[in-house]
Order: structure tokens, then C-alpha cells, then sequence
């Protein structure tokens, strides 16, 4: 895999899985630093942690304080930035919306690591869909930092 030094979780909001995604990989032991965020395909205003992702973060014991999302922006895109997203259609929106985007450095999370199902986007869901979705995304993550160990 590519030497990337940024990786950029990008979901619609940046309110659950973006940031479930980079605390996740946070968690993991890289080898190289990495400068791991998570962002918002579409931020109109920034808005804190998603109250029921939050949740099972904490009942995971990671604990993220303050977190606002952001908006993904065109200086987010470069050669050594690896941005992640949750599914294809999330994928082909940044293609679509940003002059930089490149299409190796912009990828689908569950491809990147050989899953055939994308993380499903458990907004407006019970507190056991964010559950599910986050031992999905952490079974994914897993599987991402062994690559970018390796």
C-alpha cells in the first residue's frame, strides 16, 4: 500500500461512522505515525458526535471529547491523503464534487479490505444499529491497519 501519512474517514454528516472509523484506528498500532480525522462529504453547520454513536464508543471505552464535524475540502486531497469512505455512492459524490480527488486515493472502506458489504449508515436507527455498525466498522479497521502495516 501507497505510504500514506493522512487518513481522512469521510461519511455524509462526519457525525458516526467517520469518527467511530478514525477513533477505531487510533486505537490500532501502526507502525508510522499517521495523522487519522474524519470529515463530512456535506457540513452545512458542524455538529457534534452523533448522541447514540457516542454511546457505543464510550461502552467500547473510547472516549472522544469535543468532537464537531467538519467539512471535507479540496486542501483535504493530496498524494500522501488516503480518504475513506463508507460506500460507493459516498465515493463517487467526492469525485463528483472535488478537482483533486483522485480516484486511488479515494476508496471504499470494506473494498479497500476484501468485504463485499459496505458499512451501513445507521442514522435515525436504535442504539443496537449504531452497536452493529460499529463492531462492523472495528472487524474493517482491523483489516485496514494490517495493510497499512504491512
Amino acid at each position: 500500500m501507497n505510504t500514506y501519512k493522512k487518513i481522512i474517514f469521510a461519511d455524509s454528516a462526519g457525525n458516526s461512522r467517520a469518527p467511530m472509523a478514525a477513533e477505531l484506528l487510533k486505537e490500532c498500532t501502526m507502525k508510522k505515525p499517521l495523522d487519522i480525522q474524519a470529515r463530512g462529504i456535506v457540513v452545512l453547520f458542524p455538529e457534534p458526535l452523533n448522541q447514540k454513536a457516542e454511546a457505543v464508543l464510550i461502552s467500547n471505552g473510547i472516549t472522544l471529547e469535543n468532537y464537531m464535524s467538519s467539512q471535507l475540502e479540496e486542501e483535504d486531497f493530496a498524494q500522501d491523503t488516503l480518504v475513506i469512505v463508507m460506500g460507493n455512492s459516498d465515493r463517487q459524490k467526492i469525485l463528483d464534487m472535488f478537482k483533486k480527488a483522485d480516484a486511488n486515493n479515494v476508496q471504499v472502506l470494506t473494498e479497500l479490505v476484501g468485504e463485499e458489504l459496505e458499512i451501513m449508515d445507521p442514522y435515525g436507527g436504535t442504539l443496537q444499529s449504531y452497536g452493529i455498525c460499529y463492531e462492523t466498522l472495528n472487524k474493517s479497521i482491523k483489516k485496514l491497519s494490517a495493510l497499512l502495516n504491512n
